[in-house]
């Protein structure tokens, strides 16, 4: 719990000053924003600046587009990419979660596990994963994100497999380690993928279900738990069925994105060419980009400046932290109330109907009312609560500490909030792809403070952990408020150094023939963008 409080000390400690820095710099700011409107009319990009979208759109800037349909276009989408992203990250969860189950069907007597085994191979799984951010933001920038991404999904799968054969502590950790640094992508692709994809107003919902994946996953995983907890008349054990079984289908769901997952909206082998044309357009007012395979290093230096990176980043940590008593321990503190195995498996299964619901009414509800600050701290209630019974809640009672537990997986959609907002709020292709390994490192960090909190001498209750979780969301919450508040000083900052120089210009309408749109500049450098604190359903 020292660990826990200690990072974030140190990361609010970080958020405020760079916080306070943004606001003493105001007159330096406003000087660079006022140089970018002076010249924003007098340069063009180079073309090796242009971003993919541009050069396509220029080469067929004859096609008629009147006769889309745009919102039959979204529905198309929707149909052909959301359940493909749903099932990489559900085959990402299962393959990552099984080691939660494990303990449940005699892995650590299996492989002569001692104290502290299980927890360090846990916590080895969450420093491979931060390990591997730093290339995987390079590889983005480089590669295609789904191909990247199908790529190390084999890669995973592989590993998945073989985890089955281990015999000791040394071999299960080093399975771990490299699924790991297999499955480090599948966070920051999903994100890329989503943002070419549509409009910041539209992208929360499709945050939303992917993100429930998860729940999905756990409620597989728990019947796939139960069902190889049946005595095995043969000589493997049922864990490593599991494992096998796990590996196959991962290989076959990775096959299936490879050659139906498209590279880009240009590429895609089920949209036409207007229908390309069109969503391009329609996408164009994010002023984001879609493909542009270029590194700016400068877009580096400038996100380690920019106070809205860590302001993301602070509440995805403190969310991650909870993924000790959300994912590794939770059928851990199941069996502890008194069930037996194979009905603590069954029993973890509503946390993934919670996190499924959580998921889709926040982001359902940003599509509809946007108040992405408002949601977010919503969403701390049901964790403190859960994580205050769990804590305090005379004992022994089972059913008031399920009901705990399951209040706490709420917290998860704090992930999809973050991820969205951040895809939002964040410009320049090099820059979106090392803050999408931010956000995802973050998680890194907080998966390896989390089960920290859960040492063998804290058992049944884990005290340490559940009080951690109640201070790791109320800070949530106080961040969230303050996130909101420095976009409103941001934005009106633009608006007013506009204002200044006779300019009023509505956003959400671009120009296509001005190739600012797809020029890669940052949400710095680009005087038209616009941070999303509150964004209108459109």
């Amino acid at each position: 719990m020292g660990a826990g409080v200690c990072c974030f000390s140190c990361l609010h400690h970080i958020f405020s000053l760079g916080l306070v820095m943004a606001l003493e710099k105001d007159e330096k700011s406003v000087t660079i924003f006022e140089e970018n409107l002076s010249t924003e009319s007098e340069s063009e990009p180079a073309p090796s600046d242009l971003d993919g979208a541009a050069i396509f759109l220029d080469a067929h800037k004859d096609v008629d587009i009147s006769h889309i349909d745009i919102v039959k276009l979204r529905h198309k989408i929707d149909r052909c990419l959301v359940p493909l992203m749903c099932l990489c990250f559900i085959m990402q969860f299962l393959d990552k979660a099984i080691y939660n189950y494990t303990a449940l069907m005699g892995l650590p007597k299996d492989l002569h596990f001692k104290h502290g085994d299980f927890s360090n191979v846990a916590s080895g799984y969450a420093f491979a994963h931060l390990a591997m951010q730093l290339p995987n933001t390079y590889l983005l920038q480089r590669l295609p994100a789904s191909k990247w991404l199908c790529s190390c999904m084999i890669g995973w799968g592989l590993v998945t497999l073989c985890t089955a054969s281990v015999q000791n502590f040394a071999g299960i950790f080093v399975a771990r380690i490299f699924l790991a640094i297999t499955e480090a992508t599948i966070g920051p692709s999903l994100m890329l993928i989503t943002a070419q994809w549509y409009r910041k107003s539209e992208q929360a919902p499709r945050f939303a279900i992917w993100h429930s994946a998860p729940g999905v996953g756990q409620i597989l995983g728990g019947l796939m738990s139960y069902a190889f907890q049946v005595p095995q008349q043969g000589k493997l054990a049922g864990w490593r069925l599991m494992f096998i079984a796990l590996g196959i289908i991962t290989l076959f769901v990775a096959g299936l994105c490879f050659y139906y997952l498209p590279d880009t909206p240009m590429n895609s082998r089920w949209l036409s060419t207007e229908e390309k044309v069109a969503i391009l357009k329609h996408v164009s007012v994010n002023m984001t980009g879609i493909s542009n395979h270029k590194p700016r290093p400068g877009e580096l230096l400038e996100a380690a400046k920019d106070v809205q990176i860590y302001g993301l980043a602070l509440p995805a940590v403190l969310a991650a932290m909870t993924s000790g008593l959300t994912g590794t321990y939770s059928t851990t503190l199941i069996k502890n109330l008194g069930f037996t195995s194979r009905q603590s498996a069954l029993l973890n299964m509503p946390s993934g109907i919670v996190n499924i619901l959580s998921n889709m009414i926040v982001g359902f509800g940003i599509r509809r009312t946007s108040y992405r600050w408002a949601w977010g701290v919503g969403c701390t209630i049901p964790g403190i609560t859960g994580a205050a019974m769990l804590s305090f809640l005379p004992q022994p009672n089972a059913a008031g500490s399920l009901v705990g537990i399951y209040l706490v997986g709420a917290i998860t959609s704090i992930s999809t909030i973050m991820q969205q907002w951040a895809m939002a709020n964040v410009s320049g292709h090099t820059k979106r792809a090392l803050t999408a390994g931010v956000m995802s490192a973050c998680y890194g960090i907080g998966g390896i403070l989390g089960p920290q909190t859960f040492q063998d001498k804290y058992a049944p209750r884990y005290l340490p952990a559940t009080l951690t979780v109640m201070a790791t969301q109320a800070s949530c919450a106080v961040v969230f408020v303050c996130l909101f508040q420095y976009y409103l000083w941001e934005n009106r900052r633009r608006d007013r150094v506009q204002s200044n120089h006779g300019i009023v210009e509505d956003v959400g309408e671009v120009d296509m023939s001005n190739q600012d749109a797809w020029a890669g500049a940052t949400d710095r450098e680009n005087p038209q963008f616009s941070f999303v604190p509150v964004l209108p359903a459109v």
